[in-house]
């Protein structure tokens, strides 16, 4: 069976722990430069509930041209709502400025992607994966260089670790991290009871509970399910934790032998074989087009799940009444994992209206009703002023604890 081999990983930091209180100074939200540049025209601001939310709330009318923006993501059906309802939000602040939306799951989203940055079609605004810029931006000419609307976009409200992350060949600022993100497991515990076991906190709890799903729930039952891209990760964190080093080095050269990666290629054979994990014509054969639209997740056929921290929204959305079912795992002891930039927010450099594509994203990222709207479906924020605002009513908790 092929199997594709991960070969990039990413050395970053994983977001900040839950530290700051609401009214904290040293990470307080600011203003947005938009406002800051219009306060003699800008209308009250409603009082606020508390300091760091009033601080971040001043509201001004920006100079803007009426126009129409085109803007693209990917994710599953609540990232999808919360982010229409963001930017139909931003319509109603900004008359005149209207925004096209286009959306859809990930299955084949970056070969349609490819094809408009060849012919030069990408959106004004755009979700955008971290290793695009590599990709897509290779002379620095694709994204837009985001200090160039720094007057619009609140820039500051990121760290420069984080902003020197996702600059571009000519250190421009291809596009503003959302969120850090790594993958970790997501048990069914209801499906694990059934079979008389607690969910697996290490790897070899995880390899012994296959027979035991078959034996006791029958061949449809498995304790994890992973696809062929998932696979690759999986594979990059046994090998990384057997051999104790990452599998490509900061010098971009892959640390492990051809006989390593056929090792890691065993282990994942090894999960089909003691019925851990199904194969991948028996996953393809459903025809669900992401993990969240699965039958066979949703009924507790697939008890586990291999995705990134930040996708945990979708997959609760998709339980429904079940959603108390589902409870995050640590990574596996016997597993090594990594972080990296979750995703990005890019403007086109083609864009004919950069400041107002400038406003939407300070609007959705920095803006506390615009943050308010997008929530966690991206993660937690790596902007101060959205994560102040999200920790202020409790929904950064929401992010990390499915159970809720």
């Amino acid at each position: 069976m092929k199997k594709q081999i991960l070969t990039t990983v990413l050395a970053s930091t994983m977001a900040a722990a839950m530290l700051a209180g609401c009214g904290s100074t040293s990470s307080g939200s600011t203003e947005s430069a938009a406002a800051k540049d219009t306060a003699a025209t800008a209308a009250p601001a409603e009082a606020a509930t508390d300091a760091a939310t009033e601080s971040a709330a001043a509201e001004g009318s920006a100079d803007y041209e009426p126009c129409t923006l085109t803007m693209d993501w990917w994710g599953g059906d609540s990232r999808h709502e919360a982010t229409q309802n963001a930017v139909n939000a931003f319509m109603e602040k900004y008359p005149g400025i209207q925004v096209e939306v286009n959306f859809g799951a990930w299955s084949d989203w970056e070969t349609a992607k490819a094809a408009e940055y060849v012919s030069g079609n990408n959106p004004d605004v755009q979700q955008t994966n971290f290793d695009w810029i590599g990709k897509y931006d290779g002379s620095g000419g694709t994204y837009l260089d985001l200090n160039t609307v720094s007057d619009t976009l609140d820039l500051t409200q990121w760290s420069d670790t984080d902003l020197d992350l996702v600059k571009d060949v000519k250190g421009g600022i291809a596009g503003v991290p959302v969120a850090m993100t790594g993958r970790t497991f997501y048990w069914n515990k209801a499906t694990f009871e059934q079979a008389g076991l607690e969910v697996p906190t290490t790897l070899e709890e995880l390899e012994a509970a296959g027979p035991v799903f078959q034996e006791k729930l029958g061949d449809n039952y498995y304790p994890l399910v992973v696809g062929e891209y998932d696979r690759a990760i999986l594979m990059t964190y046994y090998l990384q934790a057997q051999y104790k080093e990452p599998i490509i080095s900061e010098e971009g050269k892959l640390n492990f032998t051809q006989d390593q990666l056929q090792e890691g290629l065993s282990f994942i054979d090894k999960l089909e074989d003691e019925h851990v994990i199904p194969t991948e014509e028996y996953i393809l054969g459903e025809g669900a087009d992401s993990m969240d639209k699965s039958a066979r997740f949703i009924g507790g056929e697939y008890a586990g799940i291999f995705e990134w921290d930040t996708a945990a929204g979708k997959y609760i959305s998709a339980l429904g009444d079940s959603a108390s079912n589902l409870v995050v795992g640590n990574v596996l002891d016997g597993l090594q994992s990594y972080s990296k930039v979750s995703l990005m927010f890019s403007i086109s450099a083609k864009a004919e209206h950069p400041h107002e594509a400038a406003l939407l994203l300070q609007y959705l990222l920095n803006d506390p009703d615009g943050v308010k709207l997008m929530g966690t479906e991206r993660g937690i924020p790596e902007s101060k002023a959205a994560y102040d605002t999200l920790n202020c009513i409790d929904k950064l908790r929401d992010a990390i604890t499915p159970t809720r």
